[in-house]
């Protein structure tokens, strides 16, 4: 198929899937802190702002968990279909932490979502706020085990090798490899800064069109206010990242930077933009700034960093990817950075509601964050390359025996069906979020009973409250 073999066919498809699924828990994530925030500071306040936003964004969460519950479950079964190589060499470690993961972070999302969702007017404030801050750490357990077993195959310890298979002898060291920290508070705080975008996106988007009221003004400066806080808290935890990258990957780091050879007694510069040749092992028309690449990787100007050419080229991840998908990433959060500095201008001259072309710039970066995780994601995961477990198991030894013809099938049922159903399912979330918040939901406890108008609980039904309206009129009319 293209002239692809079946190694890269079975890459392909999983990056392809993975990548979808990654949109979800990101948002996931982000939105069920944000309900927490909501609805605790309703009930301290007693503003019914919060609560019509956490009526609002309720929904737009639901639609998102269950099409993230969705594509994750084919993430699991292609392990045992187009890895089994893999998981029958490392599925004494990975198998128990994705186990782990659904014992604790799922059992605690699914048992406390229907209370969440359904339970507004039908249990006790406090009952209900209990859920929802149950169901949002559940979403941070999840990401606590998913980020454990994808960091230890980027630095494996805690492990021996026993008749070619791995066996954990020391789980905590497993757990707790040496780049679980820096990546599971990358991912988190990334997750935050994706969902404030989104939706500062949504609140510039109502505003743009003259809805202009205290829910959406809300939703913009909290926005702003996650983004303006946490970008830059992230760059910081990106340095500290990236130079433990450097300590267990350095090969990884060369090829983010494109970074081939050095120059005795000299320091590194920073290639700032080039396009790397892996045949020709150099990064042509580059731009670079002498002695940065030291001075941000070692924090010194005497120290040198590993260039490309000190390993085996066989050893090598493809640096022309990994080079522009980090320069993606890094150029969007100085972006975030500065969309975070300029409402705080704009805040204190009382213009950030009214300022049109901060609101396009904000609107154009609602889905900045996403797309930001997705290049990061690219670059840690290319830059793992040959190696499915580093240094242990590489990933041509890790895929199925099957042909190319039957993962180019698979591959290309997956693309239509994806398209096709989670197509769809963003579709509807984008309808939930043009509807925008209403405000005075539930002023008085309304249990919904016959003859009753209220806001639907069930989040597909939600996007067609002004149909059924307009259905209504017109019988009425006719």
């Amino acid at each position: 198929m293209f002239g692809l073999e079946a190694l890269e066919l079975a890459r392909i498809q999983f990056a392809f899937t993975v990548s979808f699924h990654i949109l979800f828990p990101a948002i996931t994530i982000g939105l069920a802190s944000y309900l927490a925030v909501l609805e605790g500071l309703w009930l301290k306040t007693g503003n019914n702002t919060y609560r019509d936003l956490y009526h609002f964004w309720s929904k737009i969460f639901a639609v998102n968990f269950g099409m993230g519950v969705v594509s994750g479950l084919v993430m699991s079964y292609q392990f045992g279909t187009n890895w089994s190589r893999f998981s029958d060499f490392a599925g004494a470690v990975t198998g128990p932490l994705l186990t782990y993961e659904v014992l604790t972070a799922f059992f605690l999302e699914a048992g406390f979502l229907g209370v969440m969702l359904f339970g507004w007017n039908r249990v006790g404030r406090g009952l209900h706020f209990f859920a929802t801050v149950m169901v949002a750490l559940g979403t941070l357990v999840s990401t606590f085990w998913i980020l454990s077993s994808n960091s230890w195959m980027q630095t494996p310890q805690g492990y021996q090798i026993v008749d070619g298979r791995v066996i954990p002898v020391d789980w905590l060291a497993v757990i707790f490899n040496p780049s679980f920290p820096y990546r599971l508070m990358h991912m988190a705080t990334a997750a935050f800064v994706a969902t404030a975008f989104f939706v500062g996106a949504s609140a510039a988007w109502h505003l743009l069109r003259g809805r202009d009221n205290p829910a959406v003004r809300k939703m913009l400066s909290m926005a702003m206010w996650m983004a303006l806080i946490v970008a830059p808290i992230q760059a910081v935890i990106g340095d500290f990242h990236g130079l433990n990258t450097l300590k267990h990957q350095p090969v990884k780091i060369a090829a983010i930077e494109g970074h081939w050879e050095n120059v005795p007694g000299e320091p590194t510069p920073l290639i700032l933009f080039g396009i790397p040749d892996m045949a020709a092992e150099t990064t042509r028309f580059k731009v670079e700034i002498p002695a940065l690449g030291s001075l941000i990787l070692t924090h010194s100007l005497d120290k040198q960093v590993p260039a490309m050419k000190e390993f085996a080229p066989q050893d090598r991840p493809n640096s022309t990817i990994v080079f522009w998908s980090f320069r993606v990433m890094v150029g969007l959060g100085l972006l975030m950075i500065f969309v975070g500095l300029w409402s705080l201008w704009l805040r204190k001259r009382g213009t950030l509601y009214t300022s049109r072309p901060f609101l396009y710039l904000t609107l154009w970066m609602g889905p900045s964050g996403l797309v930001a995780i997705l290049a990061g994601w690219f670059t840690t995961e290319v830059g793992r390359q040959p190696w499915v477990v580093y240094g242990l198991m590489r990933t041509a030894d890790g895929v199925s025996n099957h042909s190319y013809a039957q993962l180019g099938f698979t591959l290309v049922m997956f693309v239509v069906v994806y398209f096709a159903l989670f197509g769809t399912g963003l579709g509807y979330m984008m309808r939930l979020v043009r509807k925008g918040p209403k405000t005075g939901e539930g002023d008085e406890p309304n249990p919904g009973g016959p003859g009753q108008k209220r806001t639907p609980a069930r989040p597909l039904s939600a996007a067609d409250d002004g149909q059924e309206a307009d259905t209504v009129s017109l019988s009425k009319e006719n």
